[in-house]
């Protein structure tokens, strides 16, 4: 197989959430599109499709290639076995032990090159903790078992696309984490990642960390010190950075389309914009991994898991944006 045949593997995410559903749901609506596999639990993903009343069977398998997928069946790579279903819509240790499992092994199929790329459900992070794993995230995970070097997250639509240079730390964190070898690593991987996308030739807008990037040094003097320095050094390399530019307007300006991609300094800076504009059409794409990963731009959503009201809008946004990736986003 070249890579662009390879399967897409999905992995389940919290057993407990609408990851489960929003999959199950995205195999019913694109029954011409099932080149792709669940990495998870086979009877978390049949009481699924029972829960929302569809008649499809579940193929379980132990290998990548012990079962050909046959565009009728839902074919799971059973990277757990549980003998009863945790709880719907609760914190459990047992999901979050599942879901953990199958991030992992999907990694190892994706590092082996036996699939094109993965696509992860949402997970919870107090289930992770409650199983004894102590990661903020799938991005720390994918991190320290995915083979690569420094990572980055982008968010992205399709009106802009944005690269943080801290993720899941508090604001006083993120200040501190914000230093010059993390604004070149944001910079080099937003013109990668953009690159991956097809974009010859990326415009990076790098946002300022205080309000109106610093007004000068009235407001905070990081722009000064490290920002515009780390800008300088990118231009210098090659990569068309620009900045620092105030936070609350570069995104308008990204939308109109004068920059491929915005450089946010801190979470919330960058995933509240793309977040705006909605979660239906919004994907979470790692950066700095030797394979593609992109996910969901939402969370579980225990307050709605069983109802059968889950949106698998986001889940096949982001199964989209990983087929148009190139084989290698970084």
């Amino acid at each position: 197989m070249t890579t662009s045949t390879l399967p897409l593997a999905v992995t389940m995410g919290d057993p407990s959430g609408i990851g489960p559903e929003i999959i199950a749901k995205m195999f019913l609506r694109r029954p011409a599109q099932r080149n792709w596999l669940v990495v998870g639990d086979p009877l978390v993903m049949e009481q699924a499709f029972a829960a929302l009343g569809a008649n499809v069977g579940v193929r379980a398998m132990t290998a990548i290639g012990s079962a050909e997928l046959d565009g009728v069946h839902l074919h799971v790579l059973a990277s757990s076995a549980l003998d009863a279903l945790p709880p719907v819509g609760h914190v459990s240790a047992a999901s979050g032990q599942a879901a953990f499992s199958a991030i992992v092994m999907a990694i190892g199929l994706a590092r082996e090159g036996k699939v094109r790329g993965i696509v992860t459900a949402p997970i919870n992070k107090e289930a992770l903790a409650a199983a004894g794993y102590g990661y903020p995230g799938h991005t720390e995970i994918l991190a320290e078992h995915g083979g690569g070097g420094r990572v980055a997250m982008m968010l992205a639509n399709d009106d802009i696309r944005t690269v943080l240079v801290t993720i899941h730390c508090s604001l006083a964190e993120a200040i501190r984490k914000a230093d010059f070898p993390a604004q070149m690593a944001a910079m080099r991987l937003a013109d990668a990642g953009a690159r991956a996308l097809g974009i010859a030739n990326p415009r990076i807008a790098v946002a300022g960390l205080n309000p109106h990037a610093g007004e000068g040094g009235l407001f905070g003097d990081e722009e000064i010190r490290i920002i515009g320095p780390a800008i300088a050094a990118a231009r210098r390399e090659g990569i068309d950075a620009s900045g620092p530019w105030p936070g609350d307007t570069v995104f308008m300006q990204a939308r109109k389309g004068r920059f491929d991609v915005v450089v946010a300094q801190y979470h919330d800076q960058g995933l509240i914009p793309v977040k705006y504009l909605g979660v239906e059409n919004g994907v979470n794409v790692t950066l700095g991994l030797p394979f593609i990963r992109t996910s969901p731009d939402h969370g579980t959503a225990f307050d709605i898991a069983g109802t059968g009201t889950a949106d698998p809008s986001s889940l096949e946004y982001a199964f989209d944006y990983a087929l148009k990736l190139r084989a290698s986003p970084i």
